[in-house]
């Protein structure tokens, strides 16, 4: 395979990767507790809180996902990033609920709320869900950066992982937090590098309606397509449902140093995710009047490939600096969190108990690379970004309910928990194995989740008084300091 790459490229990617890891590394030197490694001390200003919104929940196969589904799809494409558009306005309400849980891990809520065990199966499932995360993003980075390059997907992956993984080990959220603020302004830079230099090729925004069919240039898809009205609806329904299930929300949302900080980086970093997606878009468009014929399977090689077309050398080096910091910047996020789940939810209560700090230190650095290996097998077995992306936003209903449903209602029970999960993962994957699209099967799993939740809170004993007093109460009062639950209010 040739390599398409310039001296001047070749720097410019030398000089960012070199840049970053010494960034991460030296950020990382104050990183001796394990309180830091996972939340950083809760001590995070607006602008940290902004950066890791957007570099956590940002990632480079989001561009190459929506990017080819434009290719093929026309504008409809942005949906498969623009389905969180309206959930966007919901961080506002949830940031304060995550910063005045007070907690570590989601899982840390769901044990308080239904029990050890439901806390271990969610962490359990968590841990496969940011290994899935973790191999989408280092996926599309190699297909998209091997496209523009020429270079080995292989070597690509390895790379990226071993740079995020040397800082991110070190220092934990903080180093992950802080290189983010560099690799969000790349992250923008990413969404729009293009536009410049290929609209004109086409004549233009005139000259891609003059190019392309009418359907091209519909919000929605065809009736019955991928990005129908309805399909779309239900992405929008089950995103807002499983938001809260996110492993790495209690991370984003509530490290601030104040719940208006958690606030502010939430919402404001998601915005201007919101507005990127823009940009990868007309990427897709664009590119589907220069590289016309390519086949449904390699549609999201589409992204690199125009960048490679019209982009000089220099910028076509900038342009891989910046796919490859998106998915350092999530990676490195989805590692800790991961750790923590791991080492908080799993390890500490079920093997361990009675260790120092710094034990629990070396243990959490431990599972971040296992972590991250594991998201290089997940990398190899998944068919595509887009249909990886369905796939989690579709099961996080499972859980997203139980989370709703426990910070509204006071009744809320384990068994309601236990059964609104069970009940509807087994209705999803039952409904799409006889043949039910996956948006009808999210309709009646997300239904039959809520009526299971409703059902067994009422049947079954309610949670103890004293517990629930203790996180309805914490949820009331709001959070100055960073302060965090301590182990004897979680048993």
């Amino acid at each position: 395979m040739r390599v398409n790459l310039s001296a001047l490229d070749w720097f410019v990617i030398a000089a960012y990767l070199g840049g970053i890891l010494v960034l991460g590394l030296r950020v990382s030197r104050g990183v001796t507790n394990s309180k830091k490694f996972f939340v950083g001390n809760r001590a995070f200003g607006k602008t940290i809180m902004i950066a890791q919104a957007l570099g956590t929940g940002t990632h480079s196969d989001q561009a190459v996902g929506v990017a080819g589904a434009a290719y093929t799809g026309g504008l409809s494409g942005i949906w498969y990033q623009w389905m969180w558009l309206f959930t966007t306005p919901f961080y506002w309400i949830l940031a304060p609920v995550f910063r005045r849980l007070r907690l570590t891990t989601t899982a840390d809520f769901f044990q308080l709320r239904y029990g050890r065990p439901y806390a271990v199966m969610y962490a359990a499932f968590c841990l496969y869900l940011l290994a899935l995360w973790q191999g989408i993003a280092i996926k599309g980075t190699s297909e998209t950066v091997s496209a523009i390059t020429g270079l080995p997907e292989c070597s690509i992956s390895i790379t990226v992982a071993i740079i995020f993984t040397i800082y991110g080990v070190a220092g934990g959220l903080v180093a992950a937090a802080v290189t983010d603020c560099v690799q969000g302004i790349l992250l923008v830079v990413l969404s729009f590098l293009v536009l410049p230099f290929g609209l004109p090729k086409v004549g233009g925004l005139a000259g891609l309606h003059h190019a392309l069919k009418p359907d091209y240039f519909t919000i929605f898809g065809a009736a019955g397509g991928e990005l129908s009205s309805f399909n779309v609806t239900m992405l929008v329904i089950s995103g807002l449902a499983g938001i809260v299930a996110q492993p790495h929300m209690m991370a984003v949302a509530s490290t601030g140093k104040t719940e208006w900080n958690c606030r502010i980086g939430w919402t404001y970093g998601n915005f201007v995710k919101r507005f990127c997606t823009v940009g990868w878009t007309l990427t897709g468009i664009l590119a589907a009047v220069l590289l016309p014929g390519l086949a449904f399977g390699e549609r999201e090689k589409a992204f690199g490939m125009v960048v490679r077309l019209v982009l000089p050398a220099g910028l076509i080096g900038l342009m891989t600096a910046s796919i490859m910091a998106t998915a350092m910047a999530t990676c490195s996020a989805f590692m800790i969190d991961a750790a923590a789940l791991f080492t908080e939810n799993i390890y500490r209560p079920l093997i361990a108990s009675n260790k120092e700090d710094g034990h629990y230190l070396k243990v959490a650095r431990t599972a971040s690379v296992m972590v991250t290996a594991a998201g290089f097998v997940c990398g190899t077995t998944m068919p595509s970004v887009v249909a990886a992306t369905v796939h989690f936003i579709s099961i996080l209903p499972f859980l997203g309910v139980s989370f709703w449903i426990g910070i509204i209602w006071p009744r809320a029970n384990r068994y309601g928990a236990w059964i609104s999960t069970l009940g509807s993962a087994i209705i999803f994957f039952g409904a799409k194995h006889i043949g039910a699209s996956n948006a009808w099967a999210s309709l009646a799993s997300l239904l039959v989740g809520i009526a299971g939740m409703i059902a067994g809170s009422y049947f079954g004993e309610p949670e103890e008084p004293v517990r629930m007093n203790r996180i309805f109460g914490y949820l009331q009062r709001p959070a100055v300091d960073n302060d965090i639950l301590s182990e004897a209010v979680l048993e």
